[in-house]
């Protein structure tokens, strides 16, 4: 071979890596640029779960400045003319973003909205949706209707305001205008909707959606993977293990718990719900033993260490014994 053909031949490898090299760095760029970066709280994007329908994975941590309030599972339904949106995120500026993301898997515009509960958290992006798409229709528990056009939902928006460190402000009350409860089936655009309810659970307004063409039920707070979720005082956490039991005998194909990965109900459902039947265990012995909640507490706590790790297990566990210490005391009355 003479010695332009060995160089024909090296610069046709260099030319090759080059390509190589740059064919990497625009998927790294449409990657990037894809998903809402939220620095150290991290990337965000809809993820295709089921046939038609998509979820944003949000941080498992409590609201912050850097994470900007985010941190529910918005979900996405794809229709043929349309979307419906479950739970749209914590503040306004979060529902911009949420939308933002949404533009990425579809231009259709938002038909209707779904609100599994009083949380701020899961609802206040509302008013987002609202505002581009004032048509779309707003579902929700009656009793959360209610609160959020009420106090709660006053206390929600200053709550969120104060977490984040004003990265929240403007946010305002936009509650669902339509109220919907056990049993309920709502068509949108094809699309079927069933509504199941058993409250108390999580809170006192809690819905949990299912989509049934797709077979994906969407629990709300009702169930949590890899975090702990805090009982308010209308809550049940005896309610909130009907609730998941009744959920796992739906035999769903997909299950969205309100904060964690989309799975299975091996996933999605049965490690939070044996936790709860666990503490459910643990205090009615303590209680049978006239024990302190306190006390059972600290002679308990060795028996989760599969839950330590979960992301609010310090802060909540001890409220947890006392919240079920204090339901199984009101029955024994």
């Amino acid at each position: 071979m003479g010695e332009i053909d060995k160089i024909g031949k090296r610069m046709q490898k260099y030319d090759g890596f080059k390509i190589s090299l740059m064919i990497s760095f625009f998927l790294m760029v449409s990657v990037s640029a894809y998903a809402w970066d939220l620095g150290k709280a991290g990337t965000f994007q809809f993820e295709k779960v089921n046939e038609n329908v998509y979820v944003m994975h949000g941080p498992l941590s409590e609201p912050s400045a850097e994470n900007q309030g985010f941190m529910n599972n918005p979900g996405l339904i794809v229709s043929g003319n349309g979307l419906i949106v479950i739970d749209p995120g914590s503040a306004y500026q979060v529902g911009q973003q949420v939308l933002n993301e949404i533009k990425k898997v579809s231009n259709k515009p938002v038909l209707a909205v779904f609100n599994t509960h009083i949380h701020g958290d899961h609802w206040l992006g509302n008013q987002a949706i609202k505002e581009k798409y004032p048509d779309a229709k707003i579902y929700g528990h009656p009793d959360m209707i209610k609160q959020a056009n009420g106090e709660q939902g006053l206390i929600w928006v200053d709550m969120m305001l104060r977490l984040t460190e004003g990265k929240t402000k403007g946010t305002k009350v936009v509650a669902p205008e339509l109220s919907v409860n056990q049993g309920a089936e709502i068509e949108v655009d094809g699309q079927t909707f069933r509504v199941h309810s058993m409250i108390p659970a999580h809170t006192n307004t809690d819905i949990m959606i299912e989509h049934v063409q797709s077979k994906t039920l969407f629990l709300g707070d009702n169930s949590f993977y890899k975090r702990m979720g805090r009982f308010d005082g209308s809550a049940s956490m005896l309610g909130n293990i009907k609730a998941l039991e009744y959920a796992t005998e739906l035999k769903m194909d997909t299950y969205v718990p309100g904060h964690g990965r989309t799975g299975k109900s091996d996933t999605a459902i049965k490690p939070f719900l044996g936790y709860l039947i666990k503490v459910q265990e643990v205090v009615q012995i303590g209680f049978d033993d006239e024990l302190q909640d306190f006390e059972i507490k600290e002679k308990v706590i060795a028996q989760f260490a599969d839950y330590q790790q979960w992301h609010g297990f310090d802060t909540n566990f001890g409220k947890h014994i006392n919240s079920m210490y204090l339901e199984i005391e009101n029955i024994a009355w």
